[in-house]
């Protein structure tokens, strides 16, 4: 079934939702949807987003505006790239606008505070009663940057709902922009999620000098202790080594404009994480506040995370982090595999 509808609206204006509308606008009818009517006419005016993305043009065909009404009209797929803790403020937003028929994917990878759900489990809480239920999110190793620049890259779509799927693939596959299909919708969004952590210690490593044996081992074990809490929470093993899981993981782990990597290299450099995060602004590092739901979550699944345990008490205790490597070397020896139980 082809959808009815064929455009795509991008709901957020930082790098990711502007690397995503530039790339998809030459291939389907793409509108990016702007906080207001001030920084709609200020990047028409630009003729691009010179807070994030300052030397990738708009093209021509990428429509921009700022009322959510107007912006729903015509469009099939629904984008919502913000972060985290903006997911639910824009899903009322956008909620008395939206139709049934709407596909709306959450592109964030983070967990939300205090409930730790994610995205999509915030979209169905928000939208799910009225009607709204061809909900998923977008995930994979998709460096923002290297998306605007028209490198090739794959994504991974989720959803339980086969229509939002079979719209996802159809519009959003691009020359550049491989999308592929996939049902757990859980595993998806918690690899994209906690590789964020992972990646946080990945770049301690590399600020520390370690080595590329000791990072290497620390992104594999990390792999482990996801895949791990993913299972527990109901995910298929095998989406930790998919396009969501080790495909974003190695990405986010080398890539030098990684927001999550860079946090763990300049704490191991010695800048503290206040400084480091405004540096940042206004980007924001998912991995730091998903480093404390990480850990919530897996106390609550009784998962043993040494590394997520250590990030969180380098991230909020204090401590130093070639002190955390040390006691993760220093921990019993046990079997590779143990504390699996993989579900197929």
């Amino acid at each position: 079934m082809k959808p009815e509808r064929r455009g795509v609206l991008v709901v957020g204006t930082g790098t990711w939702g502007t690397a995503l509308s530039v790339t998809l606008a030459p291939h389907t009818p793409t509108t990016l949807l702007c906080r207001s009517l001030e920084e709609r006419n200020r990047l028409a005016a630009e003729g691009r987003n010179t807070r994030f993305l300052q030397d990738v043009p708009f093209p021509p065909s990428l429509r921009l505006e700022h009322d959510p009404d107007r912006g729903l009209r015509d469009v099939c797929i629904v984008l919502l790239v913000v972060p985290t803790s903006r997911i639910r403020e824009n899903a009322r937003l956008l909620a008395p606008y939206l139709r049934g028929d709407h596909v709306v994917l959450s592109g964030s990878k983070g967990l939300e505070q205090g409930t730790l759900l994610r995205g999509s489990e915030m979209l169905e809480q928000e939208l799910g009663s009225l009607g709204i239920t061809r909900l998923g999110a977008l995930s994979g190793p998709n460096l923002a940057r290297e998306v605007a620049e028209g490198k090739p890259t794959m994504s991974v779509v989720a959803s339980k709902n086969h229509e939002a799927l079979e719209a996802s693939v159809a519009l959003l596959n691009t020359p550049t922009v491989r999308v592929y299909a996939n049902t757990d919708v859980t595993g998806v969004e918690l690899a994209g999620a906690l590789k964020n952590v992972i990646a946080i210690g990945a770049g301690a490593a590399d600020g520390l000098d370690a080595g590329q044996n000791a990072k290497a081992a620390f992104v594999t074990r990390g792999l482990a202790e996801i895949a791990r809490l993913g299972v527990a929470c109901g995910a298929n093993a095998l989406t930790f080594a998919g396009l969501a899981g080790l495909g974003d993981l190695l990405a986010t782990v080398s890539g030098p404009t990684s927001r999550n990597r860079t946090v763990g290299a300049q704490l191991a450099r010695g800048r503290t994480l206040d400084s480091i995060l405004s540096g940042l602004a206004p980007q924001v590092a998912e991995g730091v506040e998903t480093t404390k739901a990480a850990r919530e979550l897996a106390m609550r699944h009784g998962v043993e995370m040494p590394v997520v345990e250590q990030s969180f008490q380098v991230l909020y205790e204090g401590k130093a982090v070639r002190e955390a490597f040390r006691d993760l070397m220093l921990r019993q020896p046990k079997d590779e595999l143990a504390g699996y139980q993989v579900r197929l």
